[in-house]
């Protein structure tokens, strides 16, 4: 019923012939439309933006033993599904070949940056980290060659056991190669499976166990590295 109506309405009833309670109804019916008329529009809700949190926030004491050789690091690569901000989970209880998106939640940027970064942050504690044209720009000038680690991310979704089960699985393919005069040489490979409980069936619980994950497969990945030279 529109102001319009009401209005009319109250016109065609003598004012005798309105009891209290009626005319209680027809003011409330005029402040819920008012009410109404001064709202705007609803407004698009805006998805909610996570990362994997500060990261360390005081730096690492010095050691008296000598730091591993510096390594390169490529870009992180990912298939399509991963190269967008998109906070992805499997109802593997379901359908756990379908990859579905949160409505309201985002990466801060794609997953294999995300990843990158907080490798490049765990790595960086122990060895200098250098971009992959840094590494080839001191192996031209005669310096010591960085070893090559180029990683790609398989699996990077919230994985849904149950409704109520849940936990964040990470799967990194990483690839060791040294720097020589003809190219690249294979060193090594191996691939990091790690599997991290989610705390709540959403995505904040996701996105925490997903973090958690990340920290896991970078210390393993660090192990790793240092068998290596």
């Amino acid at each position: 019923m529109t102001h319009a109506s009401i209005l009319v309405a109250m016109k065609n009833i003598a004012p005798h012939a309105i009891p209290m309670r009626v005319a209680a109804m027809f003011g409330m019916a005029l402040l819920v439309l008012g009410l109404a008329g001064c709202a705007g529009p609803d407004r698009p809700v805006r998805p909610v933006l996570y990362d994997f949190g500060p990261g360390a926030m005081q730096p690492q004491a010095a050691t008296r033993i000598a730091p591993l050789p510096a390594i390169a690091l490529a870009e992180v690569e990912a298939g399509p599904a991963l190269d967008s901000s998109a906070i992805l989970y499997r109802l593997g209880y379901a359908d756990g070949h379908q990859l579905r998106p949160y409505a309201q939640a985002r990466w801060t940027a794609s997953p294999a940056q995300l990843v990158r970064q907080r490798l490049r942050e765990q790595l960086s504690q122990q060895r200098t980290v250098l971009n992959l044209g840094e590494g080839a720009a001191i192996a031209r000038s005669g310096g010591q060659a960085a070893l090559v680690l180029r990683l790609e991310l398989e699996e990077f979704t919230h994985w849904f056991e149950s409704p109520t089960q849940s936990s964040g699985v990470l799967r990194l393919r990483a690839t060791v190669a040294e720097n020589t005069a003809g190219g690249e040489k294979l060193l090594a490979q191996r691939a990091f499976i790690v599997q991290r409980p989610a705390a709540t069936a959403d995505a904040q619980g996701g996105v925490r166990a997903l973090a958690a994950a990340t920290d896991a497969a970078a210390q393993e990945l660090s192990q790793w590295l240092q068998q290596l030279r």
